[in-house]
């Protein structure tokens, strides 16, 4: 059985903006603030690179 997609809210490790992010995100996910990667694309489940605030259903 596969992982449920999510949507996350999360917060920059390095600025600390929270954003929203899929957790199935097909390209790399960077920080609208800083610029500093999120989220790494792995064409399946996303390795996060930054602090899980919530998850959205």
């Amino acid at each position: 059985m596969e992982p449920e997609s999510r949507f996350l809210k999360v917060a920059c490790m390095k600025c600390k903006n929270e954003q929203i992010i899929f957790n199935k995100a097909s390209n790399d996910v960077t920080c609208l603030v800083c610029g500093n990667l999120l989220a790494e694309a792995t064409g399946g489940m996303s390795i996060i690179k930054s602090k899980i605030l919530k998850v959205l259903s």
